[in-house]
């Protein structure tokens, strides 16, 4: 039998020396005695807080528990229109808590059925909650401050008020695509509400480091907030509704399941209103569909059509190709990279001018405008007139469009003639109305905005207006602000408002598919600014799928009319003809057809 070896004993690193097995060491009776040491201490301490001193600290535990400490929320600051018109504020929400240690006041047990009744509970629900075991019960939260009088009056015992801010539109869905909305964590979403979140949610003072490294002084620490900066926004209340219930009606006459107005002061890029169908509540928000919070007039882009023959012939004149009386011999159809072009009515139309071609809308000639620039010229105007690109206007969820260029890989050479007459190319209507507003401006493009002015502290910032470029030159916006004229002279009776001069353009475009263009459905549109040689306003009518009739001409124009005859009332824009307008005016009231704004409820949604 083979004896297994002993184990040797360990050599001390000290001295070498092998130590006797089972001894303590030095080293080891310390730890030993350190140990014992520290556990006598917390034997000591937990007897001294659970015996000793029990009452003295149950008591601050309950003041403690009695009192809820909430961190506070800074108030948001308020949104107003350009004449202080309160369109978002926060107002408080209240939340109830009980102490159920502190609710054993028996009166309290004979208003359990008119507390349940205002918090929408059972009687028996809120006995429980009374006499939970718990430290701290909520009763019920987000009440409004009528229930929280009514509750106070019943003068409970035990209780305790959360206070919190709750954003609120007063003019509910007005404007809403422009405001967003705050969601229940006070964050911004959509519109300014999200562009100037963190200008809007104010200030939360940090803690003092004293106070950070004592929990206690932590918790009970009350800090004074900040409230937000305050928007004074560009757009008027008036003038958004005026633009939101032509909006609606046109919706119902036209059987159209959307659509958008939009109106801007084409001088200074202020949007003074902007309107899309369908809209929500922003009150409400949580209950509407997502796709229906995005602002279609920044957030959506879509094919615009004839509206673009405008910049087509703008580019065309500035680059010195042609004039307003520049002929071509119009056959009625034009091949541009394999592709035949055709006239909307697929007809010739001979010895043709430009200023025919605005008025005709003619689109074999505005692609030979297109065609006789070369794509570098074209494209370097598209570009120029801020296509293809964001606006960088003030609202969240903006879109640049889509522009095809020469050398991408999906660009093809009748691009050329198709996007000179708004085909194959995709806009906002944003980035549609300000590169009109191009010409308004005597040929400057400017960047629009939506707030005015941010009021921080009592201290007013002004928003300036910002010129973005030189698109065109003076004589260029001259000359095409008279073939607009000109073109709802003659072609466009439907946008005439007597007594004034408007210069527009109207726009039927199809709608691309994957297997090409949906020829039963279009997009009807108009844009016009007027009074047309001291513009005031430009406006941007957009009418998706109508059914009555697919055409700019007889869908979008006459709105567009109801608009501007408002605007130059509301806005107290002289005549340019004083004897038509005077009689054009007495027949309007004859009809009814000024609305009374002052008496006008909020418009549908």
């Amino acid at each position: 039998m083979i004896d297994k070896p002993r184990r040797q004993p360990v050599a001390d690193s000290n001295n070498g020396e092998a130590k006797p097995k089972g001894k303590p060491t030095k080293r080891f009776l310390v730890v030993i005695a350190v140990l014992v040491g520290l556990g006598t201490l917390v034997v000591f301490q937990l007897f001294r807080w659970q015996v000793v001193e029990h009452e003295s600290l149950g008591s601050i535990a309950r003041v403690h528990a009695a009192t809820l400490i909430i961190d506070p929320v800074p108030m948001r600051g308020r949104i107003m229109d350009r004449n202080q018109h309160l369109l978002a504020l926060d107002i408080f929400e209240y939340s109830l808590w009980v102490t159920p240690e502190q609710a054993t006041d028996s009166q309290n047990r004979s208003k359990f059925g008119e507390l349940a009744r205002l918090t929408n509970k059972t009687p028996g629900q809120i006995e429980e909650m009374f006499t939970s075991k718990r430290i701290h019960v909520p009763v019920a939260q987000r009440l409004d401050e009528q229930t929280r009088r009514n509750i106070v009056a019943l003068n409970l015992v035990g209780t305790d008020w959360e206070i919190t801010p709750k954003r609120m539109y007063p003019e509910g869905p007005l404007a809403a695509h422009v405001l967003g909305f705050v969601n229940a964590s006070h964050i911004g979403y959509y519109g300014v509400e999200g562009f100037y979140d963190r200008q809007l949610v104010g200030e939360l003072p940090a803690l003092q480091p004293a106070v950070q490294e004592d929990p206690i002084l932590a918790l009970c620490n009350v800090r004074e907030t900040k409230p937000g900066r305050e928007l004074v926004l560009t757009i008027d209340r008036a003038i958004q509704y005026i633009a939101e219930k032509e909006l609606f009606a046109a919706m119902k006459q036209y059987d159209a399941p959307s659509g958008n107005i939009l109106i801007m002061d084409p001088i200074t890029g202020a949007i003074l209103a902007m309107a899309s169908y369908p809209g929500y509540d922003p009150n409400h928000f949580s209950t509407t569909a997502a796709e229906r919070l995005l602002n279609p007039i920044i957030s959506d882009q879509y094919e615009p059509g004839s509206v673009f023959k405008v910049l087509t012939l703008a580019a065309g004149m500035d680059a010195g190709v042609v004039t307003p009386n520049t002929t071509y011999n119009d056959t009625g159809e034009l091949e541009v990279g394999g592709r035949p072009i055709f006239n909307w009515d697929r007809g010739s139309h001979g010895i043709t001018t430009m200023t025919d071609v605005l008025a005709y809308s003619l689109n074999v000639g505005a692609a030979t405008v297109s065609t006789t620039m070369g794509k570098d010229r074209f494209y370097t105007y598209v570009r120029r007139f801020g296509f293809g690109k964001l606006t960088d206007v003030d609202l969240a969820d903006e879109v640049p469009g889509t522009v095809k260029l020469p050398g991408d890989s999906d660009w093809h050479e009748s691009d050329l003639g198709t996007n000179a007459f708004g085909q194959g190319i995709a806009v906002t209507p944003l980035q549609m109305l300000r590169a009109t507003a191009v010409v308004a401006n005597r040929g400057l493009l400017m960047k629009p905005h939506i707030v005015a002015q941010i009021i921080d502290d009592g201290q007013i910032v002004d928003v300036k207006p910002t010129v973005v470029r030189r698109a065109m030159s003076v004589e260029t916006a001259s000359q095409m602000t008279e073939m607009m004229i000109n073109a709802v002279e003659r072609e466009t009776a439907l946008a005439s408002v007597p007594g004034y001069a408007i210069a527009g353009k109207t726009g039927t475009a199809e709608i691309p598919t994957v297997g090409g263009y949906k020829t039963e459905d279009t997009i009807a549109s108009f844009i016009g600014f007027a009074p047309a040689h001291n513009p005031k306003f430009i406006a941007l009518v957009k009418i998706d799928r109508p059914k009555q009739s697919p055409w700019g001409s007889k869908v979008a124009a006459p709105v567009f009319r109801n608009v501007a005859a408002q605007l130059f009332s509301y806005m107290g824009i002289a005549p340019d003809n004083v004897a038509v307008a005077e009689r054009f005016a007495r027949e309007r009231e004859r009809l009814g057809l000024i609305a009374d704004l002052q008496a006008a409820g909020q418009p549908p949604q």
